[in-house]
């Protein structure tokens, strides 16, 4: 059985290790001022509209491209998406083309480089173990980035998310604040590129804050709960991984383990908080059928 102590002494763990706490706690805040606003499905047509920026970094610098190619990919994508929704056009329907038109170019553009395979799962679903000094650096300088430019706005971010209308009339900038959001949104999606990879970061965005939500509705107590799941199960997603792969003898990528224990988690509070609610509704109806009991006997009576 791999010793999860033992296992923190290796370098490269350690790298993974600082790598999921930090974007753990960037998709935590990031994520739950997103899933306030309800921009669940613009949050995936961004992540897809970086993908080709990410496998262009990466074919024409290697992996010290890949920063700079999904950078450029999510300034463009943030800001199209941002006006495009501003002025009514991005709907589903817009965003769904955007996320299929750009997610396929990436898969083109990728499958002309030499090793279309290894390449193609790398930029999806990340290279954890491999994370460098240099990485931890931009994952820090991205993700510190993404939490102040949410945290620098969060009364205007609430107060646009519970009713737009009236922070418009209210004379402020409602554009620039759906933007600085989009902004953090695609700041976490370019910090998780080497790390997650493109197609799991979603996961980091979104499903914490959909476990918080189940057990919780005051804000700062989801942004706590998805911290604590973000972070918890990052954790245990990295030893669930390289337990599998050293103990097991499956490989498995760490950063796709990392999204299924996310995922196991959610239903699992799924089936719990359903369970809860269906007794609590059936102690209910057993109070009120008992309270009319002694009404209709009374009745009987006189």
């Amino acid at each position: 059985m791999t010793d999860l102590s033992v296992l923190l002494q290796l370098p490269f763990v350690q790298s993974a290790a600082v790598a999921i706490i930090v974007l753990a706690v960037a998709s935590a805040i990031v994520g739950t001022a997103l899933a306030l606003r309800g921009l669940e499905f613009l949050s995936d047509g961004l992540v897809h509209s970086v993908f080709p920026g990410v496998v262009i970094g990466f074919i024409a610098a290697g992996t010290d491209g890949v920063y700079v190619g999904a950078g450029i990919a999510a300034l463009i994508a943030t800001v199209a998406l941002t006006i495009a929704s501003a002025r009514g056009i991005g709907s589903d329907a817009t965003i769904a083309v955007v996320l299929a038109g750009a997610f396929s170019l990436g898969i083109v553009i990728v499958s002309r480089s030499v090793d279309y395979a290894s390449g193609l799962e790398h930029l999806l679903f990340g290279q954890l173990l491999t994370v460098s000094s240099a990485d931890i650096v931009a994952i820090c300088v991205l993700g510190g980035t993404a939490v102040l430019l949410v945290l620098g706005t969060w009364k205007e971010q609430l107060l646009v998310s519970f009713d737009r209308k009236q922070a418009q009339a209210s004379g402020m900038r409602v554009l620039a604040y759906e933007l600085a959001l989009n902004i953090a949104i695609a700041l976490v999606v370019v910090a998780a590129a080497r790390a997650v990879g493109n197609l799991l970061v979603l996961a980091l965005l979104i499903v914490p804050v959909a476990v918080a939500r189940l057990v919780t509705r005051r804000v700062w107590a989801i942004a706590v709960v998805s911290l604590l799941v973000s972070v918890g199960c990052g954790l245990v997603g990295l030893w669930a991984g390289l337990w599998l792969s050293l103990d097991a003898g499956i490989q498995a990528s760490p950063s796709a383990v990392l999204v299924l224990v996310l995922v196991a988690l959610y239903l699992v509070v799924v089936i719990v908080t359903g369970l809860t609610a269906f007794a609590a509704a059936r102690r209910r109806g057993a109070a009120a059928a008992a309270g009319r009991a002694p009404a209709s006997a009374a009745g009987v009576v006189s």
